[in-house]
């Protein structure tokens, strides 16, 4: 079964209400975007969501997917310990994306019963007691390239084509950390720019691939961001879709760049910008570039 609904989502633990307090209030345009997530996601009866997200412990040079029975929600490095909040995992499927990728890419599974808050932020937010989906989270790899991030995401895609589950996909992070004064990493005119250069390249999904991968090094890495790993797995998903981006909101009130859109799914296959893609992988291999952005601890 294709996949039913597709996001990319900021990952702030400002949007939780406990943890954000006072700030809370400011991303509003955020929340409703999670809010129509968690309605579209109950209108579909989606059973299954797939994380993509940064994780917390670095995984250098392989991806980590959970393969947890069961995941508990934690924010207590926030100071908030929310009510007992148990996501279950989707074990089968876990399996069989470990089994299908570990001859083709680094792999490793974990059993981390606790999720960390890039995860955790996302499940809680559209989590609703009228619905009970099981989830997968999968961690991109630190030091490994665009390029192989996007190629484990077209796998994934190929496998997903035949999962029996109605299943959702959420793409978890963040923008530049770098757009004022007061952003976590200070001011880079880079930031804003970076930022431009995405919601850009998001808006024209058939080339949106092949502009991410010719994006120059150094402006990614001066804009502190923690989102283009996890958006190359998921794009990498959605290769054979159609989709119509729909920017849902977009929010710079602390200094990082909060983006909310929808890939809204298409039933055709999509096969357009196939040929541009590879064309663009190949130059880049050969050009043999090296791409390691720093790691950046957000709020």
């Amino acid at each position: 079964m294709p996949l039913k609904k597709a996001y990319l989502l900021p990952r702030s633990p400002l949007l939780i209400p406990e943890i954000g307090k006072a700030n809370n209030i400011f991303l509003q345009k955020t929340l409703l975007a999670y809010e129509q997530a968690k309605n579209s996601f109950i209108t579909e009866n989606i059973e299954t969501v797939i994380v993509i997200s940064l994780h917390s412990h670095i995984q250098e040079n392989f991806f980590l997917i959970n393969c947890a029975p069961e995941m508990e929600i934690s924010f207590q490095d926030f100071g908030f310990i929310p009510p007992k909040t148990i996501i279950k995992g989707d074990i089968p499927l876990a399996d069989s994306l470990k089994n299908y990728l570990k001859n083709d890419f680094p792999i490793k599974s974990s059993l981390e019963m606790q999720l960390d808050y890039g995860s955790s932020i996302p499940l809680y937010l559209i989590k609703n007691p009228e619905q009970t989906f099981k989830t997968v989270v999968i961690a991109p790899a630190d030091k490994l390239e665009l390029k192989e991030h996007l190629a484990l995401g077209k796998k994934i895609g190929g496998l997903l084509k035949d999962n029996p589950r109605p299943t959702a996909l959420i793409i978890a992070g963040d923008l530049s950390h770098r757009l004022k004064r007061k952003s976590p990493g200070g001011y880079s005119p880079r930031g804003p720019k970076f930022d431009n250069k995405i919601i850009e390249y998001l808006s024209e999904p058939e080339t949106a691939i092949a502009n991410l991968l010719k994006m120059d090094k150094r402006l990614i890495l001066d804009a502190s961001e923690c989102v283009l790993k996890p958006l190359m797995v998921g794009l990498g998903i959605l290769e054979n879709y159609y989709y119509e981006p729909d920017i849902l909101a977009y929010q710079t009130d602390f200094g990082v760049g909060y983006l909310s859109l929808e890939f809204m799914l298409k039933n055709e296959a999509r096969v357009g910008a196939r040929a541009d893609i590879e064309k663009e992988e190949l130059k880049l291999e050969k050009q043999n570039l090296n791409f390691n952005p720093i790691p950046l601890k957000e709020l």
